[in-house]
């Protein structure tokens, strides 16, 4: 029996994801610290990916509302299965960060593109599926940590060796999404002519002027910001605190399967009972948690704090992308959730830069807690914003 276009589209992302975040956790900080960078460079270098996501994300939402979203999929992952060899010959921070740009446009597109193809498929379970795509991604995003840190683990003795090893993983596991990529079909219509490319720009304004997805899209950066500091700089603050390279993976990996167990299920409660509410206390209970990494040194205490806020993460972004979807048309779904992508990128980039900074001046404690403000901030700005004008 031939796999449905859903079960393809999720194993797809098993294999990219898994292949993107081998790439970066906790490989990525080491690696750009063996390379000589400080925690500011390692934050400029995390941040690059990131970036490219504003960039990017906006126009392959465009392009695939208008030319099918089969074909910027198997751009993306044809990106995913090249960029990995690149950095077997990394020698230069700037060359990491060359490779990070583009390795950034696999994921940047990939994701939006692939959320307005569940959002296109599914409407009334529209919050359960998306759940369920994202678990597929974060098995990968589990397993890429546990490996990854296990690598560097066992031939610490030798880390240019044991950083090697990592991209070659991930490479092979990028040609593997990109084999089953082929197989996806295209099910959305590909509009043709001149007037079609016009609506489809009229059709992103009107998306970009929806203040509800201005602001549900500008939360989830918010989380991201978060989140980006959480795993550039929970590895290098728990080496500092005497913890291994193997307990990081654990914590990182632990945070991404609280994530692949709730997600689907917090989706469907929102489907169910509302998703306003859910992405407030969401952004709450993932305040108070990354705020507090500042206040714990030992293994079990932030092993805990990492599920806790996997689970604050689960319940925000379970609900961000549905309600989004819900708010605009079929046609645009490609476009809202190319704005999305690009405004939490936003997060997601500022998260490690700045956090970066603060952290070289202040130290790994003061960056956490300065996380947890900009998230706070924003959360209540969603509240006036959203929850107060609008019935849950």
């Amino acid at each position: 029996m031939r796999p449905s276009p859903f079960v393809l589209l999720c194993s797809t992302g098993l294999f990219a994801i898994f292949s993107s975040t081998i790439s970066k956790s906790p490989v990525l900080p080491l690696f750009a610290a063996h390379l000589g960078a400080d925690p500011s460079g390692v934050g400029i270098v995390a941040a690059v990916s990131a970036f490219t996501g504003i960039i990017a994300s906006i126009p392959a939402g465009i392009l695939s509302d208008r030319f099918g979203r089969k074909k910027m999929l198997m751009f993306s992952v044809l990106v995913f299965s090249t960029a990995p060899f690149l950095y077997l010959m990394v020698e230069h921070i700037w060359q990491l960060a060359i490779i990070r740009f583009y390795h950034g446009l696999a994921t940047a597109i990939f994701i939006p593109v692939a959320m307005a193809m569940v959002s296109d498929i599914f409407h009334k379970e529209r919050g359960e599926k998306i759940g369920w795509f994202s678990t597929s991604t974060l098995i990968g995003r589990f397993m890429a940590p546990i490996i990854g840190g296990s690598i560097i683990g066992v031939l610490v003795f030798n880390p240019g060796l044991s950083y090697k090893i990592v991209y070659l993983v991930c490479g092979i596991t990028g040609i593997i999404a990109l084999i089953i990529s082929f197989k996806l079909p295209d099910i959305n219509q590909k509009p043709k002519g001149t007037q079609k490319l016009r609506d489809s720009f009229h059709s992103f304004r009107e998306v970009m002027l929806n203040k509800r997805i201005l602001s549900a899209s500008s939360l989830e950066a918010a989380i991201l910001f978060a989140y980006g500091t959480f795993e550039t700089f929970l590895p290098l603050y728990s080496i500092k605190v005497g913890l291994s390279a193997y307990e990081v993976g654990i914590f990182l990996s632990s945070q991404v399967i609280t994530l692949a167990l709730t997600r689907p299920m917090m989706g469907r409660f929102s489907d169910r009972h509302g998703r306003r509410s859910q992405i407030f206390v969401g952004a709450i209970i993932g305040a108070i948690c990354i705020g507090s990494f500042s206040l714990l040194k030992s293994f079990f205490p932030l092993l805990f704090l990492s599920i806790l806020f996997g689970l604050s993460f689960s319940i925000v972004t379970s609900a961000t992308s549905a309600f989004i979807a819900d708010l605009s048309r079929s046609e645009t779904h490609g476009s809202a959730m190319g704005i999305l992508g690009s405004i939490m990128d936003i997060g997601h980039t500022t998260g490690p830069l700045i956090s970066g900074i603060v952290a070289s001046y202040f130290g790994f404690e003061k960056a956490f807690l300065g996380a947890s403000l900009v998230l706070l901030a924003v959360a209540f700005v969603f509240w006036s914003g959203v929850i107060n004008r609008s019935p849950n």
